[in-house]
């Protein structure tokens, strides 16, 4: 399996090659050349498999070049060392409606990114002495809150890697500012950013493709890679819960086997939606994929209108991860669906950057409509949901979750023909304790991060996650703060070159 840049279909490159190098240098992201599929007797063959053992066999329909012995190692390290609190990795949970929440959240630092930020820095070592490359890798990443410290974690102390994280200052909850603060390790930096989301990951990407950085890395034997869902190391564990999902659900009797089910998603970069799109086309039985926007819902304009525009204003919401007005991940789906058109790729992504906006054709936007729509809920119906699904059943959702929940909840509602519903369940309710308080009729009364997860425990009768529980005796370790324009000059400065 080999695999092409977005913005070039004539470059080819082997899945380690995509893993190590993150990003193409034209900009693109890697996709693979083939989207490989799944038969009903292959499905029969995942059950009564480990999530690990699973794993593995999906892993090698894309990582060609990786052996047997290398993903059963990878998947072993990431799923079976005792970092995730459950040993199914994920959980299944059923609401008071019928609808399902797969919960993905069970992993160290509470969130559905440490279902593929445990196995990457697995992919990536492998990655880089398949591909011969004998420099150190710099993790570079850009985070809305969840991806920073699950990327921290994972790489911490990893031998032949640095990691430097960067996030909006005001725009991540309390939980997820103290979680990368305190990260410890020797490999790591973790720095705030004046602006929000997208001004993080604009600055990221054009360190990644600015010459004069590539040169002087190389220079000092360095080279850039990265953590974000434009790595397709990152992306790949996140097409394998989608398709271990529907075989725990054939396990259960949930579902039948070929039954058709709808997958809503709680989005702001596109790529945990774009993982379910992959199951389905691999043959995972989805009818329809429901994408889920708080305020800031350009994907939802997105998918109504067919235009793109993120010149609109920015919002900070009470679901911070997905305040994210650029959607990465949408390249590789238009992608997909023009029939690998580079070229029209190019120029959309280019009015982007240059205009803040591109338009698809009307053929084109009927053809996303087929498979996806999209919806967008405020903070007070978030926190709306949250406190009716709490005293519905008595279940906690987070305030992503909750987005996910009443955008599923409004589409079955206005479906003419009604599908089991799995809604992906993203983060831990404490790693946005102050919400979900008030969303349950409590109140914070001014007390400290700690304070409020002991008034939600009370309050909930949930049990504080341990990973979050011990942040209070850890050390902060890092405050620093710059502006976009001087990102670049932080990562010269950190490397120590010039």
């Amino acid at each position: 399996m080999f695999y092409h840049s977005t913005r070039n279909k004539a470059l080819k490159v082997t899945s380690a090659e995509a893993i190590a190098q993150g990003i193409s240098a034209d900009g693109g992201l890697f996709v693979p050349e083939s989207i490989p599929e799944m038969t009903a007797e292959d499905f029969e063959n995942l059950k009564g498999l480990s999530y690990a053992e699973r794993a593995a066999r999906i892993f090698k329909l894309y990582l060609t070049d990786f052996t047997d012995e290398e993903l059963r190692e990878c998947t072993k390290n990431a799923y079976e060392s005792g970092s995730f609190e459950t040993p199914a990795v994920q959980e299944i949970a059923e609401l008071a409606d019928g609808s399902m929440l797969l919960e993905l959240w069970h992993g160290p630092t509470c969130a559905f990114k440490d279902m593929a930020l445990q196995i990457l820095p697995h992919f990536l070592t492998r990655s880089i002495k398949k591909t011969g490359i004998d420099r150190e890798v710099v993790i570079l990443t850009a985070t809305s809150g969840d991806t920073g410290k699950a990327a921290l974690a994972g790489f911490q102390d990893v031998p032949g890697t640095k990691i430097m994280v960067f996030y909006p200052e005001d725009g991540v909850s309390s939980m997820q500012k103290r979680q990368m603060q305190t990260q410890e390790g020797e490999n790591v930096r973790v720095c705030a950013v004046k602006g929000n989301f997208d001004d993080c990951q604009n600055g990221v990407k054009a360190i990644f493709t600015d010459p004069a950085m590539q040169e002087a890395l190389a220079a000092n034997g360095m080279q850039f890679s990265s953590a974000n869902s434009i790595n397709w190391g990152r992306l790949v564990p996140q097409i394998v819960y989608y398709v271990s999902a529907y075989v725990t659900m054939l396990e259960k009797g949930i579902l039948e086997n070929g039954q058709r089910f709808c997958v809503t998603v709680p989005t702001g970069n596109f790529g945990n939606i774009l993982a379910a799109w992959y199951a389905k086309q691999m043959g995972v039985p989805i009818q329809h994929l429901v994408c889920a926007s708080n305020i800031n819902n350009v994907l939802t304009d997105f998918i109504r209108t067919g235009v793109y525009d993120r010149s609109r204003t920015f919002h900070a919401t009470v679901s911070p991860s997905m305040d994210i007005l650029i959607s990465s991940n949408l390249e590789r789906l238009l992608y997909h669906m023009t029939g690998e058109d580079d070229a029209q790729i190019r120029e959309w992504f280019g009015a982007l950057k240059t205009e803040g906006r591109y338009q698809i054709s009307i053929e084109l936007r009927n053809r996303i409509q087929a498979e996806f729509s999209g919806s967008f809920w405020d903070d007070a119906q978030t926190k709306e949901t949250i406190g009716k699904v709490f005293a519905e059943n008595g279940y906690l959702s987070d305030t992503h979750t909750a987005v996910g929940i009443a955008a599923a909840r409004d589409y079955q509602a206005k479906a003419s023909e009604k599908y089991p519903m799995l809604i992906a369940s993203t983060a831990n309710p404490y790693k946005f304790g102050a919400a979900v308080l008030e969303a349950i009729g409590g109140t914070a009364d001014g007390a400290d991060e700690y304070a409020v997860l002991d008034l939600l425990q009370a309050k909930s009768g949930m049990k504080i996650p341990a990973a979050l529980a011990d942040l209070k005796t850890k050390t902060v370790r890092f405050t620093e703060v710059t502006a976009q324009d001087q990102m670049d000059a932080y990562v010269r400065e950190k490397l120590g070159i010039q």
